[in-house]
């Protein structure tokens, strides 16, 4: 097989599923802030067992998202020896500062969060939730830092065949970055509540635990409701606006345009083939692509069909990747609502077959962020970093297609124990349920 499509195939599955894991740490840890300051202000027991509880899910999340974030850095190394030499000097200055300001910080906080609960004071104790909180979502900040300079390169000279920074404020703050981040972080928030309120409704069903699985659910679903509708307005709508702007081709492959039009119409749905390119059974609004993205239904846009071949991103997979993820988004938006809405009626507790929805629903939000970062990634193709160093130039020459298949049936190994040590203890954890609280930990 080609060398740079195992690469390529290796990347995608340790990233992929490192990728399960930050989204979970990010939700968990701002939800944790939430119950930590009801249970600490309204001296509420009910909310200090819920902060005891997915304190621990969050430290076990926390670790297995540290062993598997490990693989890519090694990675960037030796599949891709080019690309390191061709961005090292931009990518150096992120990582580093991912390291020393994010990582440090959310994990010497992680462990006084967990372990200092009634040794420290209850001020304390709330700071280092919060500081647990910062210092996952300040890592995220980094990370798509670097990953935004790969789609909107700013701050560089190409000097000697590779990119020399030139303002490290410029590299930082690149076309898409902030925009980008909130759009990641939201959806990370999303994560967090949908796997609070399904763990409610696992209790709630069992009717077990209820009141802390009812205040742990009406944190929840408030919580995700807000960062549900934030998702997909302003900052969806911000994002494709970007993408838009930025990077036409990656815009026309997802909004599937594949000829240029003016008044572009927005597809609702469409099953696409791609030789040639084509939309079936397609369900549209006229000119409304146009308006969302340039503010005029009559606005002209970009079809498929001026690009160069050779600079066309995958068709098929960025279409139906984008798509999905839309519909999963209005789904939590439409779940959160009526989950809201009867838990202001009082009548979510008397709900199973909505209670089954939510406690089915855990997983949602991490394929929606899945489906969001292959629309990224591989929209941008053929481009690793966009207009500047192509995929095919990037991968190292010495390494043979043999050895990272077997490297990819390794991290598969590794991969499938880790994940199923992950939902064992995870689902053991659950089912024993939130112990009660002792002596000392009690609030009054």
């Amino acid at each position: 097989m080609d060398a740079v499509l195992l690469a390529r195939l290796q990347f995608a599955l340790t990233v992929g599923f490192h990728f399960l894991f930050p989204p979970i740490t990010i939700g968990l840890a701002w939800l944790l802030v939430v119950v930590e300051t009801l249970g600490w202000r309204k001296k509420d027991e009910v909310y200090t067992r819920i902060g005891i509880f997915f304190g621990k899910v969050l430290g076990l999340t926390f670790a297995v998202g540290v062993a598997t974030g490990i693989v890519m850095e090694f990675q960037f190394g030796t599949n891709w020896a080019q690309y390191s030499k061709f961005v090292g000097d931009i990518f150096g200055a992120p990582l580093a500062a991912e390291g020393v300001f994010a990582f440090f910080l959310e994990s010497g906080f992680l462990g006084l969060y967990l372990f200092g609960r009634n040794r420290v004071s209850k001020g304390v104790h709330w700071f280092s939730a919060l500081m647990v909180a910062l210092g996952s979502t300040l890592s995220a900040f980094w990370i798509i830092v670097a990953n935004s300079w790969q789609q909107t390169p700013a701050g560089y000279v190409l000097r000697n065949g590779r990119a020399e920074l030139t303002s490290f404020a410029e590299a930082v703050f690149n076309p898409s970055t902030m925009i980008r981040y909130f759009h990641t972080v939201d959806a990370a928030l999303i994560s967090g509540a949908f796997m609070m309120a399904g763990i409610a409704a696992y209790y709630l069903l069992k009717n077990r635990e209820t009141a802390f699985a009812k205040k742990a659910m009406t944190v929840a679903m408030v919580f995700g409701l807000v960062a549900s509708v934030l998702e997909l307005m302003p900052l969806g709508h911000e994002h494709a606006r970007q993408v838009a702007q930025t990077q036409p081709e990656k815009f026309a492959a997802i909004e599937g345009l594949y000829t240029s039009a003016d008044g572009a119409p927005m597809v609702l749905f469409a099953v696409p083939t791609t030789v040639p390119p084509t939309l079936h059974g397609t369900i549209e609004i006229p000119g409304l692509l146009s308006w969302l993205a340039f503010g005029d239904p009559k606005a002209p846009i970009k079809g498929i069909n001026e690009f160069p071949p050779d600079e066309i991103p995958p068709l098929w997979l960025t279409f139906v990747s984008f798509h999905n993820m839309v519909v999963l988004g209005m789904f939590f938006i439409l779940l959160t609502a009526v989950a809201t809405y009867k838990i202001w009626r009082g009548t979510l507790w008397n709900s199973p077959k909505l209670l089954k929805v939510i406690l089915w629903s855990i997983p949602l939000p991490l394929i929606a962020c899945q489906l969001g970062w292959i629309t990224a990634e591989v929209g941008r193709q053929p481009w690793i970093v966009y207009k500047l160093l192509r995929t095919s130039e990037a991968a190292s020459i010495t390494v043979s297609a043999g050895e990272i298949l077997f490297s990819i049936i390794l991290f598969g190994a590794v991969y499938l124990l880790l994940g199923t040590l992950y939902v064992y203890l995870l689902v053991k954890k659950v089912k024993h349920g939130p112990a009660p609280l002792t002596g000392k930990e009690a609030v009054a």
